[in-house]
This record gives structure tokens, sequence and C-alpha cells, in this order.
């Protein structure tokens, strides 16, 4: 889990820094932003404030931090996971296994005429 930090008060920053400083990361190659500001159009967003639509309401333990920022991530991945499933249904709709099938029957078939055949020729000697 990478997590960058962007809040507008700098004690709130300094403190999730130091919470946070095993998963600090970049912006750029972050999974969640943590801010003291509500974003309505960043998915990754992770807000923590005092009203009813925070993440995290403050005032908050280390402890209570990391849990809701891993189950943040873990919502984000799950969706992620249900996105790309659904692209993949839909790129390969109801696949046909009947060549495949028939390919590995006569694979088999083969093999299983080399072993005979030499058995054969072993017990021929």
């Amino acid at each position: 889990m990478k997590i960058a930090v962007q809040c507008s008060s700098p004690l709130l920053q300094k403190s999730l820094e130091l919470f946070l400083d095993k998963h600090l990361s970049t912006y750029s190659k972050c999974d969640i932003v943590v801010r003291d500001e509500p974003c309505l159009e960043d998915e990754k967003c992770f807000y923590i404030g005092s009203d009813a639509s925070a993440n995290l309401k403050k005032p908050f333990s280390k402890a209570q931090l990391i849990l809701a920022l891993e189950k943040c991530h873990l919502e984000l991945n799950s969706q992620e996971e249900s996105a790309q499933t659904h692209n993949r249904e839909k790129l390969n709709p109801a696949m046909d296994f009947s060549i495949l099938e028939n390919r590995i029957e006569t694979l088999t078939q083969e093999y299983q005429a080399n072993i005979i055949r030499a058995v054969k020729a072993f017990y021929e000697k």
C-alpha cells in the first residue's frame, strides 16, 4: 500500500507522515491520497475531517488510521479487479473450447501410440 499525504494543515501533514512513514510515496506512484479537504473527483482520495462525509473522523489514533486505510485499499483493489474481470468477459464472451479439446485428444493419442511403439520395440529384441 503506497500512500501520499497532501494536507493544508502542517500539523496534520507532519503527523500523518510520521504515522505512515513505511507507506509514504509520491502522488504519481501512490494507491491512496490522504487529504484534509473533501475531494469528490479523485477516487483514490482518503478524506480526514470532522464532518460526516469524512473517511476518518478527527481525532484518531495511528491504529485507526492504518485500519481505515487498509479497508480503503481493499475496496479500491476489489473495484479494480471487478472492472478488469468485466473487461475480460467483454473481450472473450463464452469461449469455445472444442478446438482445444480436439487438440488435446490428438496429442494424447499420439503420445499413447509412441509409448506402445516403445514398449513393443523393447520386448521384440
